[in-house]
């Protein structure tokens, strides 16, 4: 493990409160420090990961020096500081993580939350890149990655997650995402029209550009995504994602063939890990929508465990047409529901479960939950 890995392993990862104030109190006092590269920022409810990942791989395949900042990670740190098409070594990692100390003062090195200190610690490590695809965390105006200038914003499909933090509502929580928005963004295809008429508002108001991700997609653009979903094997949900990344080089001016996709699949997104096992890193109503409608006419084993903030009945609810039965996967993390109460939804929807042991090379399984959930699984098949 890195020193830098050690120093935020004693940071909290998840907090009750969070004082929105201190990551812009902060850079105000060390952004001589960090470089004036183009960022493009993701913000979103789901896709943030496998879009940013699509367009991080097709700049760096087109001759830019590119980075990619994504999180959480599934089983590595590293796996959140991508840049040329590698993962950051822990020695890099280090060597910033020691420059990074030297510029801020004690207090505020401390005061920094996890991802905070993380953001910083990847933009130093991302100084000398000419693009920088930067995934927001939880929202948009109040998150870590909102203090840096960006040259566009991407908005991936909105819908309801961590309310605790931004809104009970779908306006609520377009709103709070949307006012990320500096200059210009692009909307992915949205299932709700409230994020629509929320967009329209913030971007009259700011005076911002904000367009629909069919406004930089062309007739030559749809046949090129039609061949690089095939050559990926990419389920609907995906070539949404990859649309807009595609509308985000059209954007920019930016030409592309169908190779510069070659490389640009993000581990953990409905990947085929073996032969009869799926993974997918989803937590929420909407991804499980995306694989419902991705897997139907199939039945997986669902390996599965949930946070108690999660709405889980609904989940089961919407992936029990896909389900043989589930199977519960024991995850070290205080913020897991008991599972005694994951099964007594289970139990009301009608749907067998038992405890996870090992998979059957006989069975079809799907490993779904969270970044937690995966990381679980796989720990647990390398023993």
């Amino acid at each position: 493990m890195s020193k830098s890995e050690e120093y935020l392993n004693a940071k909290p990862l998840y907090y009750d409160e969070i004082d929105y104030s201190r990551m812009p109190r902060v850079y105000e006092k060390i952004k001589n420090n960090f470089s004036q590269v183009k960022i493009i920022h993701l913000i979103g409810t789901n896709g943030k990961g496998t879009t940013g990942r699509f367009l991080a791989s097709a700049l760096h395949s087109l001759g830019f020096s590119t980075a990619h900042y994504t999180s959480p990670h599934i089983v590595n740190f590293n796996e959140r500081i991508w840049i040329d098409s590698q993962e950051i070594s822990d020695e890099k990692l280090d060597v910033a993580h020691e420059n990074l100390l030297s510029i801020l003062e004690k207090k505020d090195a401390d005061s920094l939350s996890y991802f905070e200190y993380t953001t910083f610690l990847a933009m130093l490590i991302f100084k000398d890149t000419e693009y920088v695809v930067m995934e927001a965390g939880l929202g948009g105006e109040h998150d870590a990655t909102a203090v840096f200038a960006k040259v566009l914003t991407l908005v991936t499909p909105i819908d309801i997650d961590h309310e605790a933090f931004l809104g009970s509502t779908i306006q609520a929580i377009a709103t709070t995402k949307l006012n990320a928005v500096q200059n210009s963004a692009i909307l992915a295809k949205q299932t709700h029209k409230d994020v629509y008429e929320c967009a329209s508002l913030i971007a009259s108001q700011k005076e911002l550009e904000i367009f629909r991700v069919d406004d930089f997609l062309n007739q030559e653009d749809s046949s090129k995504i039609l061949a690089i979903s095939k050559n990926l094997s990419l389920p609907e949900y995906l070539i949404n994602n990859l649309s807009l990344s595609i509308a985000a080089l059209n954007f920019l001016k930016i030409s592309y063939s169908v190779e510069n996709f070659h490389n640009s699949k993000l581990f953990g997104r409905l990947t085929q890990y073996k032969s009869n096992i799926l993974l997918d890193v989803g937590h929420n109503t909407l991804a499980a929508k995306a694989i419902v409608n991705a897997l139907k006419g199939k039945k997986y084993i669902l390996v599965y465990n949930s946070y108690k903030d999660k709405n889980y009945k609904e989940i089961f609810a919407i992936l029990k047409p896909i389900i043989k039965y589930v199977e519960l996967i024991a995850v070290d993390d205080k913020r897991i529901e008991k599972s005694s109460f994951l099964e007594k939804s289970l139990a009301d929807l009608d749907i067998k479960y038992n405890n996870f042991t090992k998979t059957q090379e006989s069975e079809e399984y799907l490993v779904f939950g969270s970044f937690s959930v995966v990381e679980a699984f796989l720990r647990s098949h390398s023993e």
